[in-house]
């Protein structure tokens, strides 16, 4: 039941992309074909007065990259991973090598054919393990000092002053997984050595090119946080890391929704995709293959972004205009930062008919937002 939907659902998809970019390929101008487009009536007229508009100019850049600063987080050190402090605690399934010194007999010779976790001592399903002398003597849940200390103490009753030498050879009972785009996905071990999640995605290869450089989640406990990866390293933000525990899922996520599409009367409509340092309006002309020469209208290059629905006031989209026939405002186009998801139109219909333009694109943003949504569906269901 579920793969019918799917597939009726991967055919709309299918087909609303078609008519989306063959709509905005074909004909560069204030028609759009394929979205059924009316005539502007009292309603639609309605729905962009929920649209602010803005030119792309130096007030604009100025406010943008105050924003941006603004927003930045200050570079935090870390405070809860308390690694200075950190020990490892036993647990079922770990081996231990036990030695004691000046009595061969309670050691066991190293086989030059079998190794030291072959040979150890391994915690049982019931947390303890068997020593000569020393029959269940708890180990699970202790640190290894811990445990040293229990078994001098028994020993001593058998010899005097024991000195006593304890290592782990096999880390079997606590692991941390690693899922999603990395170059080596899969089971960690926790060790006597702290893990943070830094440290298991660098292990795991790092990321891969289709990763989501900026966030990936940390589920411990049926509980997931999302972590601001980006800001660890481009802003040195430590508070981002975590010290990972028995049972955490490190997941990171493609990066499916960092991109912007570029419609309109240019060389190569399709999608550009946003880069780790982000991706400017003349960058993402400059990929299209740039603007019509012949047919396109350098007055009328709009950026389109949809608001988050947590907005309070009635906006529902952003719609920002770039006078490109002003030399200059080349000079904004490389300063204007594009956002995942923006949709950037170029038009040759007159400026003065800029309502029935917005009015006829703005249909776009819900509908590539719904081709996202049905295509992570359809990737999720495999």
């Amino acid at each position: 039941m579920f793969w019918d939907k799917s597939i009726k659902r991967y055919t709309n998809l299918i087909c609303l992309s078609a008519a989306l970019l063959s709509g905005c390929s074909v004909i560069p101008g204030s028609h759009i074909e394929g979205l059924q487009y009316q005539e502007p009536n009292d309603n639609s007229e309605q729905a962009l007065q929920n649209v602010k508009v803005q030119v792309i100019n130096s007030q604009l850049i100025a406010s943008q990259k105050a924003s941006k600063a603004q927003t930045k987080t200050q570079p935090k050190t870390t405070t809860d991973l308390e690694l200075s402090n950190y020990e490892y605690r036993l647990g079922v399934g770990d081996v231990l090598a036990i030695g004691v010194w000046d009595h061969p007999e309670l050691t066991i010779p190293a086989a030059v054919q079998r190794s030291a976790e072959f040979d150890g001592f391994r915690i049982q399903a019931d947390g303890t393990i068997t020593y000569a002398y020393v029959p269940k003597l708890p180990a699970a849940g202790k640190t290894i000092n811990e445990l040293h200390a229990d078994l001098v103490k028994a020993l001593s009753k058998i010899i005097e002053k024991p000195q006593v030498d304890i290592k782990v050879v096999g880390f079997n009972s606590q692991k941390t997984y690693i899922t999603g785009e990395v170059k080596k996905p899969g089971i960690y071990p926790i060790t006597e050595i702290p893990l943070t999640l830094i440290d298991a995605i660098s292990k795991a290869g790092g990321i891969t090119q289709e990763a989501d450089w900026r966030e990936v989640s940390l589920t411990r406990q049926g509980k997931t946080e999302v972590i601001k990866l980006n800001e660890f390293y481009a802003n040195g933000d430590t508070s981002q890391n975590r010290l990972l525990k028995h049972g955490d899922v490190v997941h990171v996520t493609r990066t499916d929704k960092q991109k912007v599409y570029v419609l309109g009367d240019v060389n190569e409509v399709g999608v550009v995709p946003v880069h780790r340092y982000g991706l400017s309006l003349a960058e993402a002309l400059t990929q299209s293959g740039g603007l019509n020469e012949q047919s396109a209208n350098a007055n009328g290059i709009f950026v389109l972004r949809k608001r988050q629905n947590n907005n309070t006031d009635d906006v529902v989209a952003d719609v920002f205009q770039l006078h490109a026939k002003n030399a200059v405002a080349m000079l904004w186009a490389n300063e204007f930062e594009l956002q995942s998801q923006d949709i950037v139109y170029v038009t040759t219909a007159p400026i003065a008919r800029w309502n029935r333009l917005i009015s006829q694109i703005l249909p776009t943003i819900t509908a590539i937002d719904y081709i996202t949504e049905v295509d992570q569906t359809i990737q999720a269901a495999r």
